[in-house]
C-alpha cells in the first residue's frame, strides 16, 4: 500500500513539474507570436494549451484519493467536464478568429499588397524556438522514463502529446525561416493548417479522457454475472462494478457467493472467473470478494485481489 502511495506521489510530482514547464512554453509562444505578429506561432500555441489541459486532467485523476494509481483507470467529476466544455469554447473562438485573420493576410500577400501587420522574424526568435523544442524533447524523455519506472499510463499519454507539440514547433520554425527569407505567404497558410489540426488534437485528447469524464460503465453487470455463474461453485454474483474502457484497461469489482462445499477452493474459483472475464474482454483488473452461500450486504467476506500478468508491482488499495 505504501509502495502504491509513493508511486502515486511520484507520478503527481512529475506531472506537476511537466505542467509548469508546459505553461512556461505556452507563455513563451504566446509572447513571441504577439511580438512578431506570427499567426502560425499563435495557432501552434493552441496545441500547447490542449496539452496543458490534458496534464491538468491527469493531475486531477492522480490527486483524488478515490481514484486508482499506477496503471490508471480514471474518473472525473463535473468540474473536469465543465473545463472540457470551456476549453472547447475557447478553442472554437480563438481558432475561428485566427482563421479569419490568416485568410485575410493570405489574400493580401498573394495579391502583392503590403500587410498592415507584417510578420517580424529575427534570428533570436528562431533560436528561442529551438530552445523551446529542446525543452519539449527533454520533457518527453523524462516522462517516458518515469512512465516505465512508475508503470504510469498518464505519463506515457502526456509524453506523446508533448512530442507531437515539439514536432509542430519544428514545423513552425521551418515556416518562419521561410518567412524570414521573404516568403510571407507561408505564415498565414501554416496558421490555417495548424488551426484545422487543432480539431484533431482536441479530439485525440478527449479520446483518452472522455470515457472517464462521463463515468460510463465499461461492461454490463448482467454480462459479468453470467460469466461468473458459469464457473462451478458460484451460486450468486452481486455488487458488480466496472469502469475504464474495454480494450485498454478495465477495473472489475464483484462479490461471489460460493456453495459451502466449494469454499476450500475459493481462490481457484476466483482465478477461473478472472480468466473467463479476461478471455472475453482483454486487459482487466479484477477485485473479487468471496462470501458464503447466502451473501449479506454488509458482510466483509474473504478478499482476493488480482493484478495484470504484465504488472510487476502490486495493485494499490481500492477506496
Amino acid at each position: 500500500m505504501s509502495e502504491a502511495r509513493n508511486r502515486r506521489r511520484a507520478s503527481y510530482q512529475v506531472l506537476f513539474a511537466t505542467l509548469w514547464l508546459t505553461l512556461l512554453v505556452l507563455a513563451v509562444k504566446l509572447w513571441a507570436g504577439w511580438a512578431t505578429r506570427s499567426l502560425s506561432l499563435l495557432a501552434e500555441s493552441l496545441h500547447t494549451l490542449i496539452d496543458s489541459f490534458s496534464i491538468v486532467l491527469s493531475l486531477s485523476a492522480i490527486a483524488s484519493s478515490y481514484r486508482t494509481a499506477g496503471r490508471e483507470i480514471w474518473t472525473h467529476d463535473k468540474r473536469e467536464t465543465a473545463g472540457v466544455l470551456l476549453l472547447a469554447s475557447f478553442l472554437g473562438f480563438s481558432g475561428f478568429s485566427l482563421l479569419i485573420l490568416s485568410v485575410q493576410q493570405l489574400e493580401t500577400t498573394t495579391q502583392g499588397l503590403e500587410s498592415q501587420f507584417p510578420v517580424q522574424i529575427s534570428l533570436p526568435l528562431i533560436q528561442l524556438l529551438v530552445v523551446v523544442v529542446a525543452i519539449n524533447l527533454c520533457m518527453v524523455w523524462f516522462q517516458r522514463y518515469e512512465a516505465r519506472l512508475l508503470e504510469n499510463q498518464a505519463l506515457q499519454i502526456n509524453a506523446s502529446h508533448v512530442l507531437k507539440d515539439a514536432w509542430l514547433t519544428v514545423l513552425v520554425c521551418v515556416g518562419l525561416v521561410g518567412v524570414w527569407r521573404g516568403y510571407m505567404w507561408i505564415d498565414p497558410l501554416l496558421a490555417i493548417a495548424l488551426v484545422l489540426m487543432t480539431i484533431r488534437s482536441y479530439w485525440r485528447m478527449l479520446n483518452w479522457q472522455l470515457p472517464w469524464l462521463v463515468r460510463q460503465v465499461a461492461i454490463a453487470p448482467e454480462a459479468l454475472a453470467q460469466i461468473a455463474r458459469q464457473v462451478e461453485g458460484v451460486t450468486h454474483c452481486e455488487r458488480i462494478r466496472s469502469k475504464g474502457l474495454v480494450g485498454r484497461q478495465v477495473l472489475v469489482e464483484m462479490s461471489l457467493a460460493l456453495h459451502p462445499e466449494f469454499m476450500s477452493a475459493a481462490r481457484s474459483i476466483a482465478e477461473r472467473v478472472e480468466a473467463a472475464i479476461r478471455e472475453r474482454y482483454g486487459a482487466v483488473k479484477v477485485v473479487i470478494y468471496i462470501e458464503g452461500d447466502r451473501p449479506k450486504p454488509d458482510s466483509g467476506g474473504e478478499f482476493i485481489r488480482f493484478r495484470n500478468p504484465s504488472s510487476r508491482r502490486s495493485d494499490p488499495d481500492l477506496n
